[in-house]
């Protein structure tokens, strides 16, 4: 279980998170939405250590990132919002550096890059380097060793943009798989339809503040026959305002 507690982040004079507070329980599949600027980068970036929260605190499994930082970024596997990174490296050597830093055995690490090498059909591309990539290649590329370790938490920032059609087909297969064994698969998209058909449950951020957690059924629930992007633009989007807000909340008490 994640548990983002009073988080709040300030850039300057930008507020990019206003006091969140949510959990994620294991096992699920947990969808971040929001346009862009809303928080959703910001908030996978305070998990996986690369930004300090401003105040607030997260816990996994109860311990405090703060406190257990190294032991917790192992268990964790992160895609970036770009793959546009190492791109003087190899594949390989990019992967070589993942298998490293998570102190992968070798046997294991053999078997694991083969296997998702073919999957992704990066398997002839392994010696090239990520520069000579498309950006669907370096998202594969990235993907690749985000998954090489087999951590139990992935937190994948729209890991989707850019893959071709088998590709996001195989990832939706082994995000479901993950989830199924009782671990967590937290992800960002601005595909609304991805989001309806994967997510366990979401959270949806407006200019850094979170305006529902809970459920896809449930919310869902508060429109009968009405999809999720439609229910989505009317909290977060351009005509979105408090009573709408309040109105698909419906009292549920996800906020």
């Amino acid at each position: 279980m994640i548990t983002f507690n009073h988080l709040q982040k300030v850039y300057e004079s930008t507020q990019a998170l206003k006091d969140l507070s949510l959990t994620i329980p294991n096992g699920k599949i947990f969808g971040f939405l929001g346009h862009n600027g809303a928080g959703k980068s910001t908030t996978l970036k305070s998990l996986v250590s690369i930004i300090e929260p401003t105040s607030g605190s997260i816990a996994v499994d109860g311990y405090e990132l703060a406190e257990h930082r190294l032991d917790i970024k192992r268990r964790i596997g992160y895609v970036p919002d770009s793959p546009d990174m190492f791109l003087e490296l190899t594949a390989n050597d990019y992967w070589d550096l993942i298998a490293s830093a998570y102190q992968i055995p070798k046997e294991k690490r053999e078997r694991r890059q083969a296997e998702l090498a073919q999957l992704f059909d990066m398997t002839a591309h392994a010696d090239s380097p990520i520069g000579d990539f498309s950006h669907g290649m370096r998202q594969k590329t990235i993907v690749i060793g985000a998954l090489l370790p087999d951590p139990d938490i992935w937190v994948l920032d729209e890991p989707m943009t850019g893959l071709d059609p088998q590709a996001i087909y195989d990832l939706k297969q082994l995000m479901r798989s993950h989830a199924a064994k009782g671990k967590t698969v937290i992800f960002s998209t601005h595909v609304l339809a991805t989001a309806q058909e994967l997510c366990d449950e979401l959270a949806i951020l407006r200019h850094g503040e979170l305006i529902y957690t809970g459920s896809v059924k449930q919310l869902l629930s508060t429109m009968p026959d009405a999809s999720l992007e439609t229910i989505y633009l009317k909290m977060a989007g351009r005509q979105a305002d408090q009573a709408t807000v309040n109105d698909l909340e419906g009292g549920t008490g996800n906020v």
